[in-house]
């Protein structure tokens, strides 16, 4: 029976010594047409395994109702892996964290106040017992110990940075035993003392996470845990950007420099990333340390990795190729034929759809007393419209949003009055109301529930109500966005008139030869993009990225949808089809 096991600081797999040398990769932020192709890259460069997330809310996106083809196809990957030489280690908690919309937490858990997060909560471990009674099945016939490629899985994930609950820890840990998770089980967490005491479970192999201090932080997992191997299960060797931010970068011999004295302790190490992909749709995920500090991440999960986010290799990839070779034979550097870019130009988006005008087309309203939030109405992800009718004549009052998750845009009788954001008091909107009365429209943005920190329980759209002045204004009319199908709309030509009109734009893309390419949305100010009915995700001029990656396996020979969601004002109805990513654009702050 093939088993990952170890004795006193050394690992052992069929009994033979082995030192891990892993990269993460994400399956479901790569189109599967890809996932050879960058495993491939990860051998080449000389690592022996792939460490991925197993996202929640992927997999399960509504109660009961699983999926696990296409992009899910989590057992696909695992066994294209194993057929490539690679060893695999699975972290499948129930919360990954990753950047990606609420950690992978499903977003309709916020539909009951009563249940707890991550903790023994009664109704929180009976989902996730539903969720691994379909999960874990699919994943034990390719553990090592029955002849698959899956050497170790994780318990929890940094758990050490949100509570304390060992109860709960020792619930998912016998929960995986139980359904016959027989390879080792671990935990990673930050390398503090508050981090490993609380993220820790007695028995089971613990590591930790960081970027540098080599020295420091394998001393300190020493202090909990000495006779196991040493193991950084998380090496950031780059990091993620925010919306507004400067894009992150990190010097490769620097990051090389930093492997090497992990390499000469001894240790194993999974480099986070080694490559990163791209939050399509609206997966991405957001930070928010303090209540006020709400900062969503952009599009690209590029995280300036050893394979850029289309996948070529940049100069990290070879100088950590250069230091595996000096401590063991990798051979020649064989790559796959590469898929090639290709700057297809100019597209015109000649129709246009305005959205308020056909919300109905989209959604079915429904009546509240009182705003609701998405998950309230069975809602996951996208935009969300609240109307109602404000009786008059009243004086010029501040409106007011509690609390506006997270970024919305203000029309009285289809005038833009301005934008509220979450965590933003230096944005307001005030209006009177004529005799007549006026409607007054909410359009709420959800740009990524928070994927860390103490203010995980994210819920969007408006979580308690709407004031006119002092007054509260009740009877809405709600309709839900996810802009999961664009179909039903009824597109015009020629240009759209009138500023500040959120509306959808279709052109036509003509390919002859299917590459890779980036779509670069100059002129246009925040919105969606979709391919051929694919969402490839946000734009926002503020930056830092200034494409979004279109995979060709995407695209067609002939003809090709493109249709654009802009929630402000087109300067120019046309994008453009690049051959390189702007991930540092002059727009960032």
């Amino acid at each position: 029976m093939a088993v990952l096991t170890y004795e006193e600081s050394q690992f052992f797999y069929e009994g033979k010594p082995v030192q891990l040398l892993s990269g993460a990769m994400h399956y479901f932020r790569i189109v599967p047409d890809y996932w050879a192709d960058r495993l491939l890259k990860l051998k080449a460069c000389g690592f022996n395994t792939v460490e991925t997330y197993v996202p929640w809310n992927f997999h399960e996106p509504k109660p009961g109702q699983f999926r696990f083809e296409g992009m899910a196809d989590l057992e696909h990957f695992v066994r294209l892996a194993g057929e490539i030489g690679l060893f695999v280690t699975i972290r499948p908690s129930p919360y990954i964290c990753a950047e990606w919309e609420f950690g992978g937490l499903p977003a309709w858990l916020l539909a009951d106040d009563e249940l707890g997060l991550r903790c023994y909560d009664e109704k929180f471990l009976d989902r996730v017992d539903q969720y691994y009674d379909i999960l874990l099945p699919k994943l034990q016939p390719l553990l090592s110990t029955n002849g698959g490629p899956i050497i170790a899985m994780q318990i929890e994930n940094e758990y050490g940075s949100f509570g304390n609950d060992a109860r709960y820890l020792e619930y998912l840990r016998a929960g995986m035993v139980r359904r016959g998770i027989d390879v080792m089980l671990f935990t990673s967490d930050g390398p503090t003392d508050p981090m490993l005491q609380a993220g820790s479970v007695p028995g089971q192999l613990a590591t930790v996470n960081f970027g540098s201090g080599t020295r420091e932080a394998f001393s300190k997992l020493r202090q909990y845990q000495q006779d196991r191997p040493l193991m950084c299960m998380e090496y950031w060797n780059g990091w993620f950007d925010h919306w507004g931010e400067a894009h992150h970068t990190r010097d490769a011999a620097d990051v090389a420099q930093v492997f090497e004295e992990m390499l000469e302790a001894h240790a194993s190490v999974n480099f986070y990333m080694f490559h990163g992909g791209t939050n399509f749709g609206f997966y991405n995920g957001a930070n928010c340390q303090q209540k006020d500090q709400y900062e969503p991440t952009i599009t690209s999960y590029d995280y300036d990795s050893l394979l850029s986010e289309s996948g070529e290799p940049t100069a990290k990839f070879y100088a950590v190729r250069e230091v595996i070779a000096r401590y063991r034979d990798i051979g020649e550097l064989v790559l796959p034929e590469p898929v090639g870019r290709f700057a297809y130009g100019r597209v015109e988006l000649t129709e246009h759809a305005a959205l308020l005008p056909q919300v109905g087309r989209l959604a079915a309203p429904v009546q509240r007393t009182r705003p609701q939030t998405m998950e309230k109405l069975g809602q996951d992800y996208g935009f969300i419209l609240y109307r109602t009718h404000i009786t008059g004549p009243r004086e010029k009052q501040e409106l007011v949003v509690q609390d506006v998750r997270d970024r919305a845009l203000i029309y009285v009788d289809g005038e833009f009055l301005g934008v509220l954001e979450r965590g933003n008091t230096e944005l307001s909107v005030s209006f009177e109301v004529p005799e007549k009365g006026a409607e007054l429209c909410i359009l709420v943005e959800n740009m990524g529930r928070v994927n860390y920190g103490p203010y995980l329980r994210d819920s969007k759209g408006i979580t308690e109500g709407v004031r006119h002045g002092f007054q509260f204004l009740f009877d809405w009319t709600i309709h839900c966005l996810p802009l999961e199908d664009l179909s039903s709309l009824q597109f015009e030509t020629g240009i759209q008139n009138g500023p500040e009109v959120p509306a959808f734009y279709r052109g036509t893309l003509h390919v002859k030869e299917v590459k890779d390419t980036f779509l670069q949305p100059d002129g246009w100010t925040k919105g969606v993009a979709f391919v051929n009915g694919f969402n490839i995700g946000r734009y926002w001029n503020k930056g830092p990225q200034g494409t979004l990656y279109v995979p060709a396996p995407l695209l067609c020979q002939g003809e090709n949808e493109i249709i654009v969601f802009e929630l402000h004002e087109a300067v120019d109805q046309a994008v453009t089809f690049v051959d390189k990513p702007i991930l540092d654009s002059s727009h960032g702050k």
